[in-house]
């Protein structure tokens, strides 16, 4: 179609940075000179269309380069794409990570979420205030308050973005160590985390030996299970991942097999395996460490589901605050592809896949699948409307797999031990073991794995030498719940029974000390901001929930009127967003940590 675009122009720099992914352009109906020939002949038209899923990818390429998203650098890339540029704009202001105002050069994000705010965030943000001025203030550099960078093992953490470098991750850090950061020097490269225990120690059983290292993970039984499972077929896989009770990790516990199933049944081809990196749930930690630590098992389980449900093509779909996660996969993707364990003939299987890393750019709703189909696709990450399903109408309208990070490290153990050793670890109705992120006041922050069915307690000991000392837990970030009492049995079954839920693993510690209002008013404030705003019984919801809970924490008794937003969101929002919006916040007024 021929845009109406924008008056504005990129600039040579911002031309180069789009040019730079997309390659140069063809013709004057993407980006070139116009000829006469391009005044009578339309080119493009469908074969342009299908380019809008590289929208994502261009607008990074403009902000990591440039450091912010011109109106000329966004005209070129809607010309280049031939993307409407009100289209564009909505894409791109979706996204926390993307500014459309110019900015600073230099910036530090400080996460000031639930596990950071334990450690002090609050007050290490007033001390930026005093030291740097306001969010946002600066010409050469400045800070802005983040929510949950996933570092909450490291807490209270920052990520740094710099205009032509890389942008880094940080934590624990201080004013000082800040303001050195943002100066002259780029900071060093983020470390991996390591903090990492429990048992029976299968799925961290490689962290801190393999990592990048295709050598080391072949070594550790890397790419056995492969092997084996081309040997098996696609039919005895699935009955095998059927066959181990193995429930999805992310959250919703949807049986995996079952999913796997539906994909393999459809007739519809191409066919489409997403890996859901987009760990933004507050407390939440244990994929990153599994995609620093072990990539390699990440990739396996991918080429294995694959060729378990016919795809042959795959996606990560990262959150963009796990710039060196990224940058490790991919290296580890280079890797995989020279050895031959991707492309043209998978391990001499005589199957075809290969896999893309798609960065997300700062938005908890992408981490439901729907919404992440819909920002790969280059739109806004708004959750589809169920039915279809994405085994059915899911990535470009194809039959698609998306499992999370963690649920997929566990098919290689599953497929080389086989399905009974999985269901011998655990309970009946929760079987395997599972990753808990311990973080906030505890002594050994870290990811820990457990037998499902192990207490809370028995947890929080590994972690801490003063389980006394707790004033409550919140159970599954911020779409769970708080609790109290430590003797909860950690599996799917015993969670529900008390009205609670595992969620996505994180466990977040307050000690005595905290102001519980300023954590539930945290989380309050995250669900307004978050809302992707599509449905109305979230949009407002959330807002009405936040000003409602301001008021309790004045002295006003509006609880019957948060429970009975709660009981809309829930019954009417779109997605799991709306739908556990005010879990956390009802469990603590219902325990009496906010108000009186």
């Amino acid at each position: 179609m021929d845009l109406k675009l924008m008056e504005a122009q990129p600039t040579d720099a911002e031309k180069s940075a789009v040019n730079g992914l997309l390659g140069p352009p063809s013709d004057g109906w993407t980006g070139g000179d116009r000829t006469e020939a391009d005044l009578h002949i339309a080119r493009g038209g469908r074969s342009a269309r299908d380019q809008r899923h590289l929208l994502l990818p261009a607008l990074w390429a403009l902000q990591a380069h440039i450091g912010w998203i011109s109106p000329g650098g966004m005209n070129y890339v809607c010309r280049r794409l031939t993307v409407p540029p009100a289209e564009a704009y909505g894409v791109a202001t979706f996204y926390a990570l993307f500014s459309t105002t110019e900015r600073a050069p230099r910036v530090a994000h400080i996460c000031d979420d639930v596990a950071c705010l334990a450690a002090g965030a609050a007050d290490l943000c007033s001390q930026l205030e005093a030291a740097m001025g306001p969010e946002g203030a600066g010409d050469q550099a400045t800070w802005m308050r983040s929510p949950c960078l996933g570092m909450c093992d490291r807490a209270p953490a920052a990520l740094y973005q710099f205009a032509g470098g890389s942008d880094r991750s940080a934590g624990p850090i201080t004013v000082e160590q800040i303001q050195a950061s943002l100066g002259a020097a780029l900071p060093g490269p983020g470390k991996v985390t390591l903090s990492a225990g429990g048992e029976p120690l299968r799925l961290l059983r490689r962290v801190g030996t393999v990592g990048a290292n295709l050598d080391d993970y072949a070594a550790s039984s890397g790419y056995a299970a492969l092997t084996k499972a081309i040997a098996m077929g696609p039919e005895a896989v699935i009955e095998e991942v059927s066959a181990s009770g193995l429930l999805g990790r992310g959250g919703a516990a949807f049986p995996t097999g079952r999913k796997w199933a539906a994909v393999a049944t459809e007739e519809a081809f191409p066919k489409y395996v997403v890996c859901n990196a987009d760990e933004s749930e507050p407390g939440t930690f244990k994929d990153r460490l599994l995609m620093d630590a072990d990539p390699f098992a990440v990739i396996e389980a991918m080429t294995i589901a694959a060729i378990a449900v016919g795809a042959e093509h795959g996606f990560i779909y990262i959150r963009g605050e796990y710039p060196e996660t990224m940058r490790t996969l991919e290296a580890a993707l280079v890797a995989a592809r020279g050895a031959g364990y991707l492309g043209a003939d998978v391990a001499g299987s005589d199957r075809s896949f290969d896999i893309e890393i798609r960065r997300g750019a700062g938005a908890y709703i992408c981490g439901e699948e729907t919404a992440m189909l819909e920002s790969m696709e280059g739109k806004r990450g708004e959750p589809r409307q169920k039915p279809p399903y994405p085994n059915q109408h899911g990535l470009f309208g194809q039959p698609t797999l998306i499992n999370n990070v963690e649920t997929l490290a566990n098919i290689p153990h599953i497929i080389n031990d086989g399905a009974d050793a999985f269901r011998a670890v655990g309970t009946t109705e929760s079987t395997g073991s599972r990753l808990f992120c311990l973080s906030g006041n505890v002594d050994r922050p870290g990811v820990y794995e457990l037998a499902l069915g192990t207490t809370l307690r028995h947890l929080l000991a590994l972690g801490t030498d003063d389980v006394d000392s707790i004033q409550a837990i919140l159970l599954g970030g911020a779409a769970g719940t708080f609790v109290t009492d430590l003797d909860i049995e950690l599996s799917h079954e015993a969670a529900n029974e008390v009205g609670v839920t595992l969620g996505s693993g994180a466990v977040v510690v307050f000690g005595a000390n905290v102001d519980m209002a300023d954590v539930v008013a945290r989380i309050a404030r995250f669900f307004r901001d978050e809302s992707c705003g599509q449905c109305v019984p979230c949009r407002v919801g959330t807002v009405r929930q936040e000003e409602a809970l301001t008021r309790i924490t004045s002295g006003s008794n509006d609880a019957a009127l948060i429970a009975e937003i709660g009981e809309v969101m829930a019954e009417a929002s779109i997605c799991g967003l709306g739908h556990t919006a005010s879990s956390a916040v009802q469990s603590a007024l219902d325990l009496g940590l906010v108000g009186s």
